[in-house]
């Protein structure tokens, strides 16, 4: 079971992008992120003829989140956290594929900081901790995945950075995301690639992409009773490279169930 996180940046005009990728890739599984997209302007027909059902929460202009899986329509069961403090806001989602809970998530960027915007993202991250303990303490086999925008470790970002005070590397995005995988999660793009972490981000700005110099912030995190199911796992970098991408690309995993 292949299952995939890829922050789209925009499905409307990267749909081309998707598809090919979609093609190349044959994952079982997709979690998109930053539809930029209303409910209604989502183009689930064309992805139906590709044999991928969907459920979507969209938003005009900002976030929006989906999930695809191959052969079948996902099961949803939530399009926002339970405590989400602005339900406004098109970042969580949630379904039920193949025995398997995926929790699709946007966790806010949280620039400028200090300000409203990282106080936002804190007190999300807070929420979406919360909800992820009670999916833990049901038992069910659950993978989180999404661009949780945090930079966990110095080891996820290129080295000599500028990056700085960004709302990425802050201690207290950090602290939120080391909570989360205090809980028991495995990260596990780092569990099978421990001392080559790929990027998965890599800006627009100053050549970040030609050189090199990326970060790595979309996670798929996988519970307890996954963890020895895990086969393998990477990055499809190559999407990255594309005419028009997106400045993320898709992260993966594989599981043997």
């Amino acid at each position: 079971m292949r299952i995939a996180t890829f922050n789209i940046n925009n499905v409307r005009s990267r749909f081309d992008i998707l598809l090919e990728w979609l093609d190349a890739a044959q994952p079982d599984v997709v979690c998109l992120q930053e539809l930029k997209t209303e409910q209604a302007g989502f183009r689930v027909e064309a992805l139906e003829q590709m044999g991928y059902g969907a459920v979507w929460k969209g938003q005009r202009t900002w976030n929006g989140v989906a999930i695809l899986a191959r052969g079948m329509t996902p099961v949803l069961t939530r399009t926002a956290l339970p405590a989400d403090p602005d339900k406004s806001q098109a970042r969580y989602i949630e379904a039920a594929v193949n025995g398997v809970l995926i929790g699709c998530l946007y966790l806010p960027n949280g620039n400028p900081n200090p300000g409203p915007k990282f106080d936002y993202k804190l007190a999300w991250f807070d929420a979406f901790n919360v909800h992820a303990q009670t999916l833990l303490d049901s038992g069910a086999p659950v993978v989180l995945a999404g661009d949780y925008n945090v930079v966990p470790t110095e080891a996820d970002i290129y080295p000599r950075h500028s990056y700085g005070d960004d709302a990425l590397l802050r201690p207290q995005s950090r602290a939120a995301f080391q909570r989360l995988l205090d809980q028991g999660w495995t990260d596990a793009v780092r569990a099978l690639h421990p001392d080559a972490l790929p990027w998965t981000y890599w800006s627009y700005l100053r050549e970040r992409w030609p050189r090199d110099k990326g970060l790595r912030i979309d996670h798929l995190l996988v519970s307890p009773n996954l963890a020895d199911h895990l086969q393998d796992a990477g990055v499809d970098r190559w999407v990255r490279g594309l005419d028009g991408a997106s400045d993320h690309a898709p992260a993966w995993i594989v599981l043997s169930r």
